[in-house]
C-alpha cells in the first residue's frame, strides 16, 4: 500500500503501466521522444537561426535543447538560476552532498517524458518516503491531538479505511474511475475522449469539495475532514478543496500522486546537465556543441520587455538594455510575469489569451529543511519498540514532515514542514529561525520525548514560493470554470488558428499544461512549443513519427461552448 488513501484501482505488474497519457490530450510523448526518426527537422536554409527561449527552468531548457538539436540557435534568458522550480540547495557549512529540494522533490513513474530526460543525462532515482509508502519506515498521523503510529494503513483506526473506501466509491460513482484507468493503460484514445468529454461538461463548474459532498459515500463531515487533513498519496488535500475537481481527476487518473521517486543528488541536476550536455546526434552544429557553449557558459539575464515589431517579429529587451529581435520565441516563465515584471505589448497575444493568463490561479507553497547529524528517527524507543520519530501528517502548523536520509550514520535532512495555500501564508511573515522554532514546538507536542534540536547541525533553509519575485506562487491550480482558459493556453502552440500578427511567440511551462505542478507538464508543453517553432520555420516531423501538432485535430482537448 503506497498511500494513506490510495486510488480506486490497484493494478498488477501484468497490466500495462499508466502514463500521463491524457485525459485532455491523449498523445504519447514518450513514444515521440523514443522514435529513431527524431522529433522533427527544419530546412537547411534556416539552420543557425536564433530563437529566444525565455526562462531557464525545466521547460525552457528542454525546449532549448531540442531546438539546438534541430539546428536552430536558442538564446536562453534567465532572471535567476537555471532550474526554475527544480531548485536544489545546500546547507552553509555542511557537507555539499547534503541537500534540500526547495521545489519539485518527488516524481511519479507515470511521468514518462520526464523520465526520458532523466535517463538521457544519466541520473538515478530512488523511492521517495511518502506517508505509508514502502520507502517510509513508519508514519504518524496526528489529528486533534491524537497520534496513531503505522507502517501500513491497517495499523490505523478503522475510520481511515472507511475514508479510503469512501474516496474509492466517490471516484467510481462520479468519475468512471475504473473505466478511465483501463482506457489510459491501454491508450484507448476514443474511449478516453468519450469519458472525459462527458466529465468536463458535467464537472467544470464543480469544486473538489463539492464533488465530495455530492457523493453519498462522503455524507459524513468527519470523513470529509479526515480526508482533507490526511488525503491520499502525499498527504492532506484540503488546501485543494476550492479548486476544480477536474484538476484532481487528472492527478488520480494519471497516478501522479503515487509511487513517487526522488532524483539522487537533487532534481536541479536535470536542467543543469541538459545545459551542459553535448548531443551525439544533432544537425548543423559541430560535435561538442552544448547549450552552455552556445552561451559562453551563462544564459542571458532577465527579460524586461517584449514587443511585436515589423514583420511579425518578437523583440526582447533584457536587464542590460540589450535589444534583440527574433522570428520565434518561447516563453516558459510563470504567466503572471507577463502581467507584472515584464513590460508587454498588448499585441503579443489575442485578448482572450490575455484573459486566460489573468485568470490563472496559483497555489502558495512553503518548505523548511534542517540538516541533522544522522537519521536518529530510526532509533527504537526502549518502551514501545517503535521508531523514535516518523514521517508525520498532522493538522498542526507543520502539516507534513518528511525524513530524508542516505543510510545509517550519515548526516541527514528533515523537511520540518511542507505546506500549501493558507497554511503556507501562515509562515510568510516569519524568519527562517522563527519558522524552525514554531515547527520544533509543534513536533515536540507530537514527540514529547524527542529532542530534535540537539541533532540539528546547521541553519535551516526555507522558501515561500508566493514571495519569490520570478514565480509569485508554486504552481497553477484551476478554479471551477477555468477549463476554457486552460484550453486556450495549452492549445496556443497551434498557431495556424491565430491571426498572422499573433504568431511566433509560444507558451510553455507546467502552468500551461493540464498537469500543473508536475515536471511532466513542463516537458510536454516544451515539446509542443518545439513543434510550433519547427512549423514556424517551415519544418516537419517524419511521417512515421507525427508530432503533437500533426495529430491535434484527432485528439484536441474538449471545446466547451463560450456562449
Amino acid at each position: 500500500m503506497t498511500s494513506t488513501v490510495p486510488n480506486a484501482v490497484q493494478h498488477t505488474d501484468a497490466q500495462p503501466p499508466i502514463t500521463m497519457f491524457g485525459p485532455d490530450f491523449p498523445y504519447a510523448y514518450d513514444d515521440f521522444l523514443a522514435h529513431p526518426a527524431g522529433i522533427g527537422q527544419i530546412p537547411a536554409t534556416e539552420h543557425g537561426a536564433e530563437v529566444a527561449v525565455i526562462g531557464g527552468g525545466l521547460s525552457g531548457i528542454v525546449a532549448a535543447y531540442e531546438l539546438m538539436k534541430m539546428g536552430l540557435r536558442p538564446v536562453v534568458y534567465e532572471a535567476d538560476r537555471i532550474g526554475g522550480r527544480l531548485r536544489t540547495v545546500g546547507f552553509e557549512g555542511c557537507d555539499p552532498a547534503l541537500t534540500a529540494e526547495m521545489g519539485a522533490m518527488r516524481f511519479p513513474p507515470s511521468s514518462t517524458a520526464l523520465q526520458h530526460y532523466i535517463d538521457l543525462v544519466g541520473l538515478k532515482t530512488k523511492p521517495f518516503p511518502n506517508p505509508l509508502s514502502p520507502a517510509t519506515p513508519s508514519t504518524v498521523v496526528d489529528l486533534k491531538g491524537e497520534s496513531h503510529y503505522a507502517r501500513t494503513i491497517d495499523d490505523l483506526p478503522p475510520v481511515y479505511r472507511e475514508v479510503m473506501d469512501a474516496w474509492n466509491s466517490c471516484l467510481e460513482e462520479g468519475a468512471d474511475f475504473s473505466d478511465m484507468n483501463r482506457a489510459m493503460r491501454e491508450r484507448d484514445v476514443p474511449r478516453i475522449r468519450e469519458i472525459w468529454a462527458k466529465l468536463v461538461e458535467k464537472l467544470d463548474d464543480q469544486t473538489f469539495y463539492g464533488f465530495l459532498c455530492a457523493s453519498d459515500s462522503f455524507s459524513s463531515f468527519r470523513h470529509r475532514e479526515i480526508f482533507g487533513q490526511v488525503g491520499f498519496g502525499t498527504g492532506g488535500w484540503d488546501t485543494d478543496f476550492p479548486n476544480s475537481i477536474l484538476e484532481i481527476l487528472r492527478v488520480v487518473y494519471t497516478e501522479a500522486d503515487d509511487h513517487h521517486r526522488g532524483i539522487v543528488g537533487g532534481s536541479q541536476q536535470l536542467p543543469l546537465r541538459l545545459w551542459e550536455r553535448e548531443p551525439q546526434k544533432l544537425v548543423h552544429w559541430p560535435l561538442g556543441t552544448s547549450l552552455s557553449s552556445l552561451h559562453d557558459g551563462q544564459p542571458r539575464g532577465a527579460v524586461t520587455r517584449l514587443d511585436r515589431t515589423a514583420g511579425n517579429r518578437v523583440t526582447v529587451t533584457d536587464a542590460t538594455g540589450d535589444i534583440r529581435t527574433y522570428r520565434a520565441a518561447v516563453f516558459t516563465g510563470q504567466s503572471w510575469l507577463l502581467l507584472s515584471k515584464i513590460a508587454c505589448d498588448d499585441a503579443l497575444f489575442p485578448i482572450d489569451h490575455w484573459t486566460a493568463m489573468e485568470r490563472t490561479h496559483y497555489m502558495e507553497s512553503s518548505k523548511l529543511f534542517v540538516p541533522v547529524d544522522r537519521p536518529f528517527w530510526l532509533d527504537k524507543d526502549a518502551t514501545t519498540g517503535r521508531d523514535t520519530m516518523s514521517m508525520t501528517l498532522t493538522d498542526r502548523m507543520t502539516r507534513g514532515t518528511y525524513l530524508l536520509d542516505d543510510g545509517p550514520g550519515k548526516p541527514a535532512v528533515i523537511c520540518l514542514s511542507y505546506t500549501w495555500c493558507d497554511d503556507s501564508l501562515k509562515w510568510l511573515p516569519l524568519s527562517p529561525k522563527e519558522r524552525m522554532d514554531v515547527m520544533l514546538k509543534s513536533l515536540g507536542e507530537i514527540y514529547p520525548g524527542v529532542d530534535i534540536r540537539k541533532h540539528v547541525i546547521g541553519n535551516p533553509v526555507t522558501v515561500s514560493w508566493e514571495n519569490e519575485p520570478y514565480f509569485m506562487g508554486a504552481f497553477k491550480a484551476n478554479l471551477p470554470g477555468h477549463y476554457r482558459y486552460q484550453r486556450r493556453l495549452f492549445t496556443h502552440f497551434m498557431q495556424d488558428r491565430l491571426p498572422a500578427d499573433k504568431r511566433g511567440l509560444f507558451l510553455a511551462g507546467d502552468d500551461i499544461s493540464w498537469t500543473a505542478g508536475w515536471a511532466e507538464g513542463a516537458v510536454q508543453t516544451a515539446l509542443n512549443a518545439v513543434w510550433g517553432v519547427m512549423a514556424q520555420f517551415g519544418g516537419a516531423t517524419d511521417p512515421t513519427n507525427p508530432g503533437p501538432g500533426d495529430v491535434f485535430d484527432d485528439i484536441a482537448p474538449v471545446e466547451l461552448p463560450e456562449g
